[in-house]
């Protein structure tokens, strides 16, 4: 090896680095060697190595999307055992992975019983929008009331409003689960309207729609909360036994 050569291989070599192209570097001189033995030549070379690159960005890129999502598991449609659930349409569930919804700005609803799986399947769904880089998150109904309630003592409301606004998919968990007072429901009101025919929202509720007057306590707001979550909208009633304790109770029939 020259002194040029040497020179101009290490010089490679940083700029591989200083330009953080960890997979290239990684493999450059396995791939030095397969083109100075004539198995590959410069652009297949070129052309494989710059996969791997973009392979691994994408990757973290799916991993980085997953993670400010803020989900509190990760559960995919696989870890879902729909024969428990025989009232659900599997196929109607793992459609939603194609994105459309999110394209045709729709929303979904998971109506059932606490333990029926609604926050698992919202939660799947939420995982294909954010691998397919759509800007996701999720939150429980109380901690978004909570939030918004303290941005609006802080003189923030707007900026916090916004922030659930810009997601491309926002998933609610357990509407319904606690009553909300008239200021609560309000914030909830205005945090819906902003989202309304712009973005998706997926929510998952214990109650039955035609109570929901009794979670936000004004039968005109609850029917203006639900005018425009169902104008787009999916409805899906989960009907069936508790999903979270179906090993249990296998365990005690045995």
């Amino acid at each position: 090896m020259t002194q040029t050569y040497s020179q101009n291989y290490n010089k490679l070599k940083n700029n591989l680095s200083i330009l953080n192209l960890t997979q290239m570097n990684f493999h450059f001189d396995e791939y030095l060697e397969l083109i100075n033995s004539g198995k590959k030549d410069l652009v297949e070379a070129l052309i494989e190595l710059t996969q791997m690159e973009m392979a691994v960005r994408e990757s973290n890129t799916r991993t980085a999307f997953i993670r400010t999502a803020n989900f509190p598991f990760q559960k995919r449609f696989d870890d879902f055992d729909f024969s428990f659930q025989p009232t659900l349409n599997k196929s109607e569930i793992i459609s939603y992975s194609d994105m459309r919804f999110l394209e045709n700005k729709e929303n979904i609803l998971f109506v059932g019983s606490p333990g029926v799986g609604k926050t698992h399947l919202a939660v799947s769904i939420g995982i294909e929008a954010a691998m397919n880089r759509k800007l996701t998150y999720f939150i429980h109904c109380n901690e978004l009331i909570m939030q918004l309630k303290k941005a609006m003592q802080e003189n923030r409301l707007e900026s916090r409003l916004k922030f659930f606004a810009k997601y491309k998919l926002l998933i609610i968990d357990e509407v319904g689960f606690l009553p909300l007072d008239s200021e609560s429901s309000k914030l909830f009101f205005q945090l819906i309207s902003m989202r309304y025919e712009k973005s998706s929202t997926i929510i998952t509720t214990n109650k039955p729609l035609n109570q929901w007057t009794d979670v936000f306590g004004d039968p005109v707001l609850a029917n203006a909360i639900l005018d425009r979550l169902l104008h787009h909208c999916h409805l899906i009633n989960i009907v069936g036994k508790s999903y979270r304790t179906k090993d249990l109770i296998n365990e005690l029939a045995e």
